[in-house]
């Protein structure tokens, strides 16, 4: 049985994907190694956050189909790579599961087939390491099959931008393979967007994430000094953000978190050392700062205990929100981790409330969860407001705590202390 495409990882961006292409009237086939995401989808059963189980339900009504057997991708027209490319210990990408997934497609191609990586990763993937391991087929990319990298924009929690209304950034192989591959997208997909080759679109992704992370830890640097000096940091950048040109505001807070600012630049700053044998000194600064927040935030937080005559050492601070961004459950990279760590590693006692999260496992520290939030917030020594998820009322909160960290800037409360 063929299928128009076959979508190899199903994730928070191989999912998305796949709805809208089903949603397009598309035949799609799912493909992923676990067993346990194939059977809950199978059921209807969503594990991202912007889809749900209703969504899933609609996506086996219209065809979707989840399978873990690798031979359901022989015969598709176009096969798209999916899979996550963690850092390695090295502080590079680590490929093992897109080599996996290339070997998938290798073992299964058929002629005139587009395969698209979409995983972000180093420029020169694409064409260094998915084009060999495909023509050990026998195949030859952009003779007889198509290849092209398109980097995924998903932007978890998103309520105006999605899939479909997100520009897509095509670079082939060939001009021909970017053509093939922008023509599939722009079935469900509103704009298209062809760069180059599969280089410049792999470092367009890499360029997107690099200026983010980089002007993070500038706000970030600034609310150190900021905050010395006794400036209103959130007032500055209420200020500037005024000027209708040639400024954009970026936000302080605890860290970053989420695969794309904390990991992407690393990739870029890897092959710039791998490849042209010096630092790419932006990323590897911002790094360093954005790195350092959590542990400033436990700084800050033992000086507003002390300056209330109470110590760090068996005081009682509860965590509120502890997922990487407002509104979702995902908690990947989320600085509240390390900044649980590092409250731990003061003697303090940690608890925390998420609305989205049942269970929160912090390796060697022990954390409890508060299930009564009121209760939770007047009980506790020092409360932090860690991820701003719109079910809470910060400044109501701020009023019911004994000591109120806001490192957001969202609350307006003279009860509360802001970062």
């Amino acid at each position: 049985m063929t299928a128009d495409v076959v979508i190899l990882g199903l994730g928070y961006v191989g999912l998305p994907l796949a709805q809208e292409a089903v949603k397009s009237g598309l035949s799609v086939v799912g493909f992923d190694i676990s067993d346990r995401v194939v059977d809950a989808l199978s059921a209807g059963r969503s594990h991202v956050d912007d889809l749900s189980d209703d969504d899933i339900a609609a996506m086996l009504a219209a065809g979707f189909r989840p399978t873990t057997d690798e031979s359901d991708i022989r015969g598709a027209k176009t096969a798209v790579i999916c899979v996550p490319t963690p850092l390695s210990a090295d502080g590079g990408p680590d490929l093992n599961a897109v080599e996996s997934a290339v070997r998938c497609v290798a073992r299964n191609i058929t002629p005139g087939m587009t395969v698209i990586l979409e995983s972000t990763t180093y420029p020169g993937t694409t064409d260094e390491v998915v084009r060999p391991l495909l023509e050990e087929s026998g195949l030859v990319a952009g003779v007889d099959f198509n290849l092209a990298f398109s980097p995924e924009r998903i932007d978890p929690g998103n309520k105006q931008f999605g899939a479909h209304n997100t520009p897509k950034v095509v670079g082939g192989y060939t001009p021909a393979c970017t053509e093939r591959a922008a023509a599939f997208y722009g079935q469900f997909i509103e704009t298209v967007v062809r760069a180059k080759g599969t280089r410049e679109a792999e470092t367009a992704k890499l360029l997107e994430n690099t200026y983010r992370h980089i002007n993070i830890a500038l706000v970030n640097e600034m609310a150190k000094f900021c905050h010395q000096l006794g400036i209103d940091l959130w007032d500055v950048i209420r200020a500037a953000s005024s000027k209708p040109f040639g400024f954009q505001a970026f936000y302080p807070g605890p860290g970053v978190g989420g695969h794309c600012i904390p990991i992407d630049p690393n990739y870029l700053s890897h092959n710039v050392r791998a490849k042209l044998g010096y630092p790419f000194r932006f990323v590897e600064l911002a790094q360093e700062i954005n790195a350092t927040m959590p542990a400033y935030v436990a700084r800050r937080a033992q000086n507003i205990l002390n300056d209330a005559g109470k110590a760090t050492n068996g005081a009682n601070v509860l965590m509120l929100g502890v997922t990487y961004k407002a509104n979702i459950a995902d908690q990947r990279e989320s600085p509240a981790t390390p900044l649980a760590r590092a409250l731990a590693g003061l003697g303090a006692k940690i608890s925390f409330h998420d609305p989205y999260v049942e269970t929160w496992r912090v390796p060697g520290v022990d954390v409890l969860k508060a299930d009564d939030l009121e209760v939770a917030v007047a009980d506790a020594d020092l409360v932090i407001l860690v991820t701003n998820h719109s079910a809470y009322d910060a400044d109501a909160l701020a009023g019911k705590a004994k000591r109120f960290f806001d490192t957001r800037g969202v609350t307006v409360s003279d009860q509360a202390i802001r970062l």
